[in-house]
């Protein structure tokens, strides 16, 4: 049962209804924190909220602003080495049940198999990790006037955010495969679950993309590696799209909201 104190802060206006939804449950990077009552009952585990808050709407700026020259040095990466980076081109009007049915079947696997890659990679690539920080130290000892901390940490953030959405995509697509199996009697003009599932599955491989592009910067020897990552993860969100056509236009409370980071 709710406290007094709890019912006060449910009905206080600054809190978005329903932002926690569709979001990804990565609390510490989130630019909401402050405006969501889940964050703010649980206040003490992370500080200052709104201090928080604008580091993270920065941090996922920066992140966004780099998607874009990402896909396009992708592309150009894919065709050096004879990949098909642009190989789906159906739309959802040209798909029967039949083919919906398969490529709903492809969308699940190939993100679950992304996922499995992912854990691959990591494991097998511990060595370039531990060798780049050897040679961050000695850069640090023989030009104390250099800091290599900017590289250290775009290495930790990049690597962070694919291991947050490494499962989580698989999981955001499921639920979206599920949910529109479950929506099929229902009216079309209706927000659906499934579209915001899949957005935010949309979401969480966009920021991984982006996130293996810093990898890339910083560990070119495994550029083909990477770049396969990459190409799987562009593959699924083509899928995605066009299975759930509408998903990128789903409104999230909160998040997709015009004027609403600014209110307080």
């Amino acid at each position: 049962m709710l406290t007094t104190d709890s019912k006060t802060k449910v009905e206080n206006p600054k809190y978005i209804p329903g932002i926690y939804n569709y979001c990804d449950r990565w609390c510490e990077r989130c630019q909401f924190t402050s405006r969501c009552l889940n964050c703010t009952l649980a206040e003490k585990q992370f500080g200052g909220l709104q201090e928080i808050d604008q580091f993270n709407d920065e941090f996922w700026e920066k992140f966004n602003e780099m998607l874009e020259d990402t896909l396009t040095m992708v592309q150009e990466i894919a065709t050096e080495y004879g990949f098909e980076p642009d190989s789906i081109h159906l739309m959802p009007d040209e798909l029967g049940e039949a083919e919906n049915s398969k490529l709903t079947h492809l969308i699940t696997h190939a993100s679950d198999a992304y996922a499995e890659m992912v854990e691959e990679w990591f494991d097998s690539n511990e060595f370039h990790f531990n060798k780049k920080e050897e040679e961050m130290s000695l850069i640090r000892i023989v030009t104390p006037g250099h800091n290599p901390e900017k590289e250290v940490d775009d290495i930790n953030d990049a690597a962070e955010v694919i291991r947050w959405y490494q499962y989580q995509i698989h999981v955001k697509i499921q639920r979206a495969v599920s949910s529109a199996f479950e929506e099929q009697s229902e009216y079309d003009d209706m927000p659906k679950d499934s579209d915001g599932s899949a957005k935010v599955a949309l979401i969480g491989i966009d920021r991984s993309i982006t996130a293996w592009k810093k990898l890339l910067n910083s560990f070119p020897e495994l550029e083909k590696q990477i770049i396969n990552l990459i190409l799987l993860l562009k593959s699924t969100l083509k899928r995605v799209e066009t299975q759930f056509p509408h998903a990128r236009s789903f409104v999230r409370p909160g998040f997709d909201e015009i004027g609403v980071a600014t209110e307080q």
